[in-house]
């Protein structure tokens, strides 16, 4: 490995040579490591002579203390990729990096402390940050371009001027950084709207860059008054936006697009967000709070993001080169004047149809609550975190032996979706406003009433002032008639132990359920899954999550990765929460996603 120096003057200088930094983002912790050459080799190929990436937090350190570094957490990996196919790297391993990704990549454990106060000077989260850098700075230290590695920039925070003001807890990051060993330039990232921009700069430690997605040319005024002579870059210009849930498909001009790319080109240093999209698999989309208007007051709906992040990247999902692909490689090879090959096949994603299947097996939830879980009991309700559980569902039990006829019920300050359930009946669900309405419970008046409530984490916000209060599951309490409801079980289910399900123990129409489907391949390769009929849940592929399905839309197919199949017999189990369900499921060629333009 040759070493060299990156210096931040007027512009950027390699060896005192000056470079267009010219970048492409992709989340190798969204992207099956089997296809992470074939994205890289696309992304150089369309031009970019760098790759971004964040560092998602939590999927290096699940637990406290424990740390994993394989797999789609391999990141070094993910690096020497990169570096063998002459990528320079622009790594952002800031605590957070929203990123639409559960909790912006923070763990869920830190917020079983009670007073957590994320993205800020409070002593315990500073202590985890270090402790958390203590082991994967070191990991990077040899890959600086210093030290003949192919990163050149390191993010120190990201939009926190969305955030805070908070210089201080800027300054430390950046300390704790260079203390540990970093010794590349560093940046931050933020709005081009000053006010922002300005409370989320540090100008004497890092670099500031801008995150914008139109009309560059004319928002980048602030940006110039805060950096002085040094370069222009936007860090995050967004070609295309993210789905959530019940929302409609977004789509981006491509012409409008494309003159923002050339324009930044011409004057500056660009990162294309998101180069390659990538999938939220398992459970690890995040949410946003948006706001509207009802009954004449602004309310702040939840909204979580779908398992699908395509982003309208020139690279699809699946890894197809677009339109956006072809006149973006176009553009830049017309301001840069470097020519990029595409081999002849780069355009033939092989995908299969591979047919309609039956569900052989099920079994509701009710009959193996007690295989999957073991129940905790307390007179309060619990959240997830306090179980030191961080994603699926959580059931929450109680025996109504002292109370009869009708009772109103309420459930306070719940995360995200509940489903109501007396006597293994269901009642109703609560979700976004209605958790703000009583609903009436019949209670028998010569026996115990069984209540259940089933609640779904339907994924952490990863941005906006609410990051403290994101704790799942149940956090004030139960109200029956005008009193907290006192005595619970708890079943925590983050349904990473599939293999324990006893398909034997029977089932009930209209329950949560799972359900077994065995299926044969000849030839693996990549596909989409659809579950017409089917409600909502989530899709276990030879026990790899596959992610969350919602007949909602706007999403209505799941991306298959070819190395998740198996040459043979494949198994794949669907929890489903709503009684929807048919008797089949089906791999299709190409995605299903609503257009409502």
């Amino acid at each position: 490995m040759i070493k060299a120096k990156l210096e931040v003057c007027n512009d950027f200088y390699v060896n005192s040579k000056p470079i267009k930094i010219v970048s492409g983002a992709i989340h190798y912790f969204r992207v099956d490591p089997s296809n992470w050459q074939d994205r890289l080799e696309k992304i150089k190929a369309m031009g970019c002579n760098t790759v971004e990436t964040c560092v998602a937090w939590n999927i290096h350190e699940p637990k406290k203390g424990e740390y994993q570094f394989s797999g789609s957490a391999d990141l070094i990996r993910f690096i020497e990729l990169a570096q063998q196919l002459n990528l320079y790297i622009i790594l952002r391993p800031s605590p957070y990096i929203c990123a639409e990704w559960e909790f912006g990549g923070l763990p869920a454990w830190l917020l079983k402390d009670s007073n957590m106060k994320v993205r800020s000077c409070y002593r315990p989260f500073l202590e985890h940050v270090r402790s958390y850098y203590e082991t994967l700075i070191p990991r990077i230290i040899p890959y600086q371009i210093n030290n003949g590695g192919p990163i050149i920039l390191i993010q120190v925070e990201n939009e926190y001027g969305y955030y805070s003001n908070d210089k201080t807890y800027l300054s430390t990051l950046a300390d704790m950084m260079e203390e540990l060993g970093i010794t590349v330039p560093l940046v931050t990232s933020d709005s081009t709207r000053a006010s922002i921009l300005q409370a989320g700069s540090i100008p004497d430690k890092a670099l500031p860059t801008v995150n914008c997605g139109a009309n560059l040319k004319q928002r980048l005024d602030a940006l110039k008054a805060i950096i002085s002579n040094r370069p222009l870059m936007c860090m995050e210009f967004w070609v295309g936006w993210f789905n959530v849930w019940g929302g409609e498909h977004q789509v981006r001009s491509l012409p409008d697009l494309n003159q923002d790319l050339k324009d930044m080109l011409e004057i500056g240093h660009i990162n294309i967000y998101m180069a390659h999209g990538g999938t939220n698999f398992g459970f690890m989309n995040g949410a946003n709070y948006y706001e509207q208007v009802v009954d004449g007051y602004i309310t702040e709906t939840y909204a979580p993001a779908t398992t699908s992040y395509d982003y309208g990247a020139p690279i699809s999902e699946a890894g197809e080169l677009t339109e956006n692909f072809h006149t973006f490689k176009q553009t830049i090879e017309s301001v840069t004047g470097r020519k990029n090959q595409l081999p002849f096949d780069y355009d033939q994603v092989k995908r299969k149809n591979l047919g309609e299947w039956s569900v052989s097996e099920k079994v509701s939830l009710f009959q193996v609550i007690d295989d999957l879980s073991h129940p905790v009991y307390d007179k309060h309700p619990l959240t997830m975190e306090y179980l030191d559980q961080a994603y699926g569902y959580i059931l929450y039990r109680s025996e109504l032996s002292e109370q009869s006829g009708r009772q109103t019920i309420k459930l306070l300050d719940t995360n995200d979706r509940a489903q109501v359930f007396l006597n293994e009946k269901h009642l109703f669900t609560a979700y976004r406003e209605t958790f703000k309405m009583k609903q009436t419970l019949s209670l028998s008046d010569t026996s115990t009433d069984q209540l259940d409530i089933l609640v779904e984490n339907m994924g952490r916000a990863n941005f906006g002032p609410y990051l403290n209060e994101q704790r799942k599951g149940i956090n004030k309490g139960v109200m029956l008639d005008e009193h907290f409801h006192t005595g619970w079980g708890h079943y925590p289910l983050p349904l990473t132990n599939l293999d324990v399900l006893d398909f034997n123990k029977g089932y009930r129409k209209g329950q949560p359920a799972f359900y077994k489907i065995i299926f044969n391949v000849d030839q693996v390769s990549d596909t989409y899954l659809t579950l017409p009929g089917w409600g909502k849940g989530c899709v276990f592929l030879n026990q790899f999550n596959l992610g969350r399905f919602w007949k909602e839309g706007p999403q209505h197919s799941l991306y298959v990765p070819a190395s998740k199949l198996i040459t043979g017999e494949n198994q794949l189990i669907i929890f489903e929460t709503e009684g929807e369900v048919a008797e089949t499921i089906q791999f299709i060629s190409d995605p299903i996603i609503d257009e409502k333009l």
